[in-house]
């Protein structure tokens, strides 16, 4: 495991970054997580999910600290508008800059209806925008009235992208105005498409900001189905379908994308499903290219 401890630096200075997402964490069981997390070779931060799919899951501040300080790699935990009053949100995010957490993944969560409690209700006090600029308040040292707080936090802020939008100039519609709202870097949704992908750069790296593309590993065509059905903005070209009911797998297929990609972004988010060797093998990969 790379012992990173300043992600904002590494992305200043340019340094290629690769970023993972940790997995579910089963109930309270964080040490089986931690345990299968110390495998993991080359990495510069995990992200912590935050109840994806309105599915239970421990706090992922709290699990993001706990894997910080296990593990000595910086962590990103996510960070949505369902769950949390204006008032509870920044209590929650100076508690987090006081566990030490320093990067915090905006985003607006899966509605309630996704997951098995049908009877929660979402917040929803304020939009991914929103929260993408109160937590840049917090690092001004101010609240969500402007009104100054004792001290400041030092949060570097992930946004996310979706590079196979329906819509190409609204998705970078969107990703302006989250950086006027004062998001440091991207880490997009997974795209297989390679035009697409570069469709999506040339005007996506214009807005000056850093891009880790998404990597999703296509395991099986049940994976491809589930994608194109279910996971808006994100679909698998016929042609890769063909290839790999042809018997090409879907990690060669990443390994292609990535070639055909790799100089023009600034690194790579793997969706590695908590798969700790796919990921290191596409980490290997990729540092090859750069070798």
């Amino acid at each position: 495991m790379t012992n990173v401890i300043d992600l904002k630096n590494k992305l200043i200075k340019g340094d290629f970054i690769f970023t993972t997402e940790l997995g579910a964490i089963e109930g309270t069981l964080l040490d089986e997580s931690i345990i299968k997390a110390k495998d993991y070779v080359g990495l510069d931060a995990i992200n912590v999910h935050d109840c994806p799919n309105a599915n239970l899951r421990m706090n992922s501040i709290m699990a993001a600290s706990i894997l910080k300080k296990e593990l000595g790699i910086e962590t990103i935990p996510h960070f949505t508008c369902r769950d949390r009053s204006l008032l509870g949100t920044q209590a929650d995010l100076i508690g987090a800059h006081a566990l030490g957490i320093r990067s915090i993944l905006a985003t607006t969560g899966d509605a309630p209806s996704h997951g098995p409690y049908k009877e929660s209700q979402g917040v929803y006090n304020y939009n991914s925008f929103e929260l993408i600029k109160l937590i840049s308040n917090l690092n001004s040292g101010k609240d969500a009235n402007e009104v100054e707080i004792k001290g400041s936090t030092n949060f570097l802020i992930a946004a996310t992208a979706t590079p196979g939008a329906a819509n190409l100039t609204v998705e970078i519609e969107r990703m302006k105005k989250k950086i006027a709202m004062g998001a440091d870097f991207f880490q997009t949704q997974p795209i297989y498409d390679v035009t697409k992908a570069r469709e999506f750069l040339k005007e996506a790296k214009l807005l000056g900001k850093p891009i880790l593309m998404g990597i999703m590993p296509l395991i099986n065509l049940k994976l491809v189905k589930f994608i194109n059905k279910k996971m808006a903005g994100v679909t698998v070209p016929d042609e890769i379908i063909k290839q790999m009911e042809n018997g090409k797998e879907g990690l060669e297929i990443a390994f292609e994308f990535i070639t055909v990609l790799f100089e023009e972004i600034e690194g790579i988010h793997i969706y590695g499903m908590g798969d700790v060797q796919m990921t290191n093998k596409i980490v290997e990969f990729a540092k090859k290219l750069r070798a």
